[in-house]
């Protein structure tokens, strides 16, 4: 005999799907405008800076700066368009659209539309860091195998991203606050997570610090399963990155819940 809740809610993959496709088709309306910045811009900077650097700088970690940008700069790309979707726009649809409000007098609980919200963040890490890399494989800046193995890493990197994100967002009471999160927090983490240099040769305690930031280890994986192969320092990038996906997941989903209930 099915009890009341499973009458009035349908499975949980047909509820996570649902505000994933409601997300999807909103996006998907302006995905020009909307998919410009994180496609273009990871583009921009390895047209600017790499070409640029090229000239003075041949070699990174023995390989190409050319390449070594190429294989960091899809997981930025990740990085950003997580990082805004469940930071600005969670708060806007929690705090000036009630999007939640709506979605809440459908069949859905409250923890379906906050996994929803980070399994569509991973879906856009998915395809923009795929999207980026498709295009330095066609010009033959990295190996064409990379186009399987990155988006994958850029999806980890959504999720993770997206789960950070959203425990910031609890914290948040004004719109302009997420300016200390990204000027702050998230600018830096581009320059010290080995995108644009290695951080074997920073001094030792920002090594460290490099070390403790989410983005190096997705940037790593990258880098080494395309460029250098298997190495076990694989192994603790993914613990590192499942580890700290699950701790800022739980307590962000948990406090958002509190703070939207309320």
């Amino acid at each position: 005999m099915r009890d009341n809740n499973q009458i009035l809610h349908p499975p949980f993959s047909a509820r996570i799907w649902s505000v994933w496709f409601r997300h999807f088709r909103v996006y998907s309306k302006n995905l020009l405008s909307n998919g410009m910045p994180p496609f273009l811009e990871p583009l921009i900077f390895l047209a600017g800076i790499g070409i640029g650097m090229e000239r003075y700088v041949a070699e990174m970690n023995g390989i190409p700066y050319l390449t070594f940008l190429a294989t960091g700069l899809p997981l930025t790309a990740a990085m950003y368009t997580a990082a805004f979707e469940c930071s600005y726009g969670t708060f806007i649809r929690l705090e000036y659209e009630k999007i939640y409000d709506g979605m809440l007098a459908a069949p859905l609980l409250v923890e379906d539309i906050l996994v929803g919200e980070i399994v569509w963040a991973g879906t856009k890490g998915f395809f923009f860091s795929f999207a980026v890399i498709l295009v330095m494989a066609v010009f033959g800046i990295v190996p064409l195998f990379a186009v399987v193995i990155t988006p994958f890493i850029g999806f980890l990197t959504g999720i993770l991203f997206a789960s950070l994100s959203m425990l910031i967002t609890t914290f948040v009471a004004s719109i302009n606050h997420f300016n200390f999160y990204f000027t702050g927090f998230l600018s830096p983490m581009f320059f010290f997570s080995g995108v644009v240099f290695p951080i074997e040769n920073l001094p030792e305690p920002i090594r460290y610090l490099a070390e403790a930031l989410p983005l190096t280890h997705g940037v790593r994986m990258v880098r080494q399963m395309v460029i250098f192969g298997y190495s076990p320092i694989l192994l603790w990038d993914l613990f590192f990155m499942i580890v700290f996906t699950s701790i800022v997941a739980v307590f962000g989903v948990g406090r958002l819940k509190t703070r939207l209930v309320s």
